[in-house]
């Protein structure tokens, strides 16, 4: 379902927020509300449509610039609304992490679905077999053991639906994937006799090194993932053009830069929270990404990312009022672990508004969150008063889109034009 598709009661739009399902905002179809002049009900999640678009441009741009294919990863907004316009703007398809977020991806038009995850259970298993036939995707999903690869083949021979399977390679003490060339080597031999199955390449996420020299080993990874791609495709074992995949948010353009240009595969990269972006983790792994073009600049498919121009720019924000101020040098918010993410850092009081005048929020800082509330330190001699609203940027934006049902999508002028729906 689609923003479109909202239903409205009478001049007043329903609006799902967490924990308050049914609650009424006082919004009328036709017409255009303002976040300061308090024409919304708070708290309430906003994208900044013009971040939004800027850095979908920016990651398309990039990806265009290294030769390789973009295949954001949908899990940090499991929005349609979004899906489509990432689509729109060139992206090759869509990843997810679950059946669940297939389907919406999916009915959201993709046409290549990437499950980075290994698919396991019958019922999960029936859910792709079932998309496949009704909307003939090109789907992929990961494997890393022959008892998967035993209970897929089984599996899908009795749909009479043949699956593509990328091989995960993994890394000590990481997640998913084999340990080993040679394990890789017997599941990929494995596949051959499996007559359900196809291998169309091999899958990473190398997210997943940490501690010293992490470039280096990142990169020596990703080289030893390209040989062992090339290899089985010279031996036959992987049908049509091998792909090769990797990338999160963080490392995107090290994979890109080690993936860059290839003749003999299919590149494609993963990131997902670029889309949204934040001023926490995505925002210093951004500033080490455009560090490293610097350092880079002038080496072949390396330092691109300093030549596009621009950069990504933090688009979500919550919104919420002061509601106390029980001590002088102690605001409460009406902001909580139900509205914003807080496993990577609190959220940041951006600016403040008073009817609808801008008023300074300088000094403010998060301490703390409960269910509903955010504490924030203040001087004393700040001016901030209950009712004051605050608009506060994130860290890790998965973790705040999850929390809502609906997000208000808004203009440069903080004016709210269309809502967005969520599937998680």
């Amino acid at each position: 379902m689609t923003n479109r598709d909202i239903n409205y009661h009478k001049d007043s739009f329903i609006l799902n927020q967490p924990g308050q399902k049914g609650r009424v905002a006082a919004l009328n179809a036709s017409h255009q509300y303002s976040l300061p002049l308090e024409d919304i009900s708070l708290p309430a999640a906003v994208i900044k449509q013009s971040a939004l678009r800027n850095n979908l441009d920016w990651m398309q741009r990039f990806a265009q610039q290294h030769g390789v294919h973009l295949c954001p990863h949908g899990k940090t907004t499991m929005t349609p609304d979004f899906f489509q316009q990432q689509l729109d703007h060139g992206a090759w398809g869509i990843t997810v992490a679950t059946p669940a977020q297939a389907e919406v991806a999916a009915l959201a038009g993709a046409q290549r679905i990437i499950m980075a995850n290994q698919l396991v259970g019958r019922t999960n298993m029936a859910i792709i077999a079932n998309l496949i036939r009704e909307h003939d995707i090109e789907f992929f999903c990961c494997a890393d053991s022959l008892s998967n690869l035993d209970q897929l083949d089984t599996f899908f021979q009795q749909q009479s639906v043949n699956l593509n399977v990328l091989l995960e390679y993994g890394v000590e003490g990481g997640r998913c994937g084999c340990r080993t060339a040679e394990a890789m080597l017997e599941l990929a031999d494995a596949i051959q006799g499996m007559p359900a199955l196809t291998l169309r390449g091999i899958e990473v996420y190398e997210g997943v090194i940490h501690g010293d020299n992490a470039e280096q080993h990142i990169r020596h990874f990703l080289t030893e993932t390209l040989d062992m791609t090339v290899s089985l495709a010279m031996d036959g074992l992987i049908e049509g053009k091998p792909i090769v995949t990797g990338a999160g948010s963080a490392w995107y353009d090290v994979v890109a830069e080690t993936f860059a240009f290839l003749d003999r595969c299919i590149a494609v990269i993963r990131p997902g929270c670029y889309a949204i972006h934040d001023t926490g983790i995505y925002f210093d792994a951004q500033n080490k990404v455009m560090a490293r073009a610097h350092t880079n600049k002038g080496r072949e498919h390396q330092g691109k990312a300093c030549d596009l121009g621009g950069d990504l720019h933090s688009a979500l924000e919550v919104w919420a009022y002061v509601i106390s101020r029980p001590e002088p040098n102690k605001l409460v918010v009406g902001m909580g672990k139900r509205d914003v993410a807080f496993d990577a850092g609190l959220p940041i009081a951006e600016r403040g508004y008073r009817n609808g005048k801008p008023i300074s929020v300088q000094g403010l800082t998060a301490t703390a969150v409960m269910d509903q509330h955010t504490f924030i330190t203040v001087s004393e001699e700040s001016g901030i008063d209950v009712g004051d609203v605050i608009a506060f940027s994130t860290s890790h934006p998965c973790l705040t889109f999850d929390k809502w049902r609906y997000i208000a999508m808004c203009d440069d002028n903080y004016v709210v034009r269309h809502w967005v729906e969520t599937c998680f």
